[in-house]
């Protein structure tokens, strides 16, 4: 048996690259298309750095001295998230560059000095970033593999589930399980914040939820269950909502339990109706007592579960999509299948964000007997 090599994989020329970044970079200023990412870019940096009592004063300033408090507070906040040496060595390449002026040899020296110092600082982030963002790639992936199927199939109903992260790693819970020969769940949950934490909580919450589904009858005991370890092995300020339904086959009644998320919605006729409020998240108190509730879906009826990054994604200008927004969306969908039903809003929300940066993950679960 012989064993083949592959040709070892080049990395691009940097000349050529280059070129083709200019290309591109060229061909957008003519097309127009230049302004939108770096305005959009400029304003996640001021998202990212400032904070909500900056951004009101900015408001309420006039132009010149808002733009000019604006690089003054970026700058600054910048300075203070980087480590102590690159501080230092930041401030020291600005001195030089601050210093070096006109054509004399020591003003050039000065600004080569000040611009290479610059230069490392760039190459220290750089790899920084690249680090993180191969370990969240690899976040991401494993979080790609826990997904249920889009189109789960179960006898009698007609199913879609979508969930789209807000950046590479999400806090929101989607899942799909077959319990036994007549018991499927659905669960949509979300976890009380952002990134790699929320992530790890969620992976946390959808290993304990599998684990214990199955021996469980009485959704208001799996949830108590469920609340009593989140507190015990959480951490002290966490948090998540969970609505978890079980569906039987070739059967519209749906048992549910509802601990701190927001309540589903059933569409019949055009109309839309909101179903009771649930109990607490799971992890701020230790004996929340949680409910178990029923419903019969008939034939034409559609039950929609949604997370608070369908409601509460932004526009540019800072408008919420809002409960009133999906509210009569849905009053004109009721007649579509769950998938044409679900990218329509999906498709909806995204037209109403545009250019903004996304806030919020994501996760829609559309349920309908057939």
């Amino acid at each position: 048996m012989t064993e083949t090599q592959s040709e070892p994989s080049r990395e691009p020329r940097l000349t050529k690259t280059l070129i083709a970044d200019f290309k591109e970079f060229f061909r957008n200023i003519f097309s127009g298309q230049v302004k939108r990412p770096v305005s959009r870019s400029f304003n996640e940096l001021r998202e990212f750095y400032l904070d909500e009592q900056q951004k009101k004063r900015l408001a309420a300033m006039g132009r010149l001295r808002r733009w000019f408090l604006i690089g003054f507070w970026l700058l600054k906040a910048m300075l203070l998230k980087l480590s102590p040496v690159r501080r230092v060595l930041l401030v020291i390449g600005i001195f030089f560059l601050v210093k070096a002026r006109g054509n004399a040899a020591d003003s050039i020296n000065d600004a080569v000095l000040g611009g290479l110092i610059l230069l490392l600082i760039l190459m220290f982030e750089l790899k920084d970033k690249l680090v993180a963002k191969s370990e969240l790639r690899e976040g991401h992936a494993v979080q790609e593999a826990l997904l249920p199927p889009k189109r789960p199939v179960v006898a009698g109903w007609d199913l879609w589930l979508h969930y789209k992260a807000a950046n590479e790693v999400g806090g929101d819970l989607l899942d799909f399980k077959r319990i036994d020969s007549n018991r499927y769940s659905v669960a949509l949950g979300d976890v009380a914040d952002k990134g790699l934490k929320a992530a790890l909580l969620m992976a946390k919450l959808q290993a304990t939820l599998q684990a214990l589904a199955p021996d469980y009858d009485s959704l208001a005991d799996l949830a108590t269950k469920i609340n009593q370890i989140s507190y015990r092995d959480g951490p002290p300020t966490s948090f998540a909502s969970l609505l978890y339904l079980e569906l039987p086959e070739n059967s519209g009644a749906v048992r549910f339990v509802n601990a701190g998320h927001m309540p589903p919605l059933i569409v019949t006729s055009g109309e839309v109706r909101e179903l009771p409020k649930g109990d607490p998240a799971l992890g701020l108190a230790p004996d929340a007592h949680y409910s178990e509730h029923s419903l019969e879906l008939k034939q034409g009826q559609v039950l929609v579960v949604y997370s608070d990054g369908v409601t509460e994604a932004r526009n540019e200008a800072g408008e919420l999509f809002s409960e009133h927004r999906l509210l009569a969306l849905l009053t004109q969908l009721d007649d579509r299948s769950s998938p044409e039903i679900g990218e329509r809003i999906v498709a909806e929300v995204a037209g109403f964000t545009g250019d903004a940066p996304r806030t919020d993950d994501l996760s829609l679960a559309i349920m309908r007997p057939v």
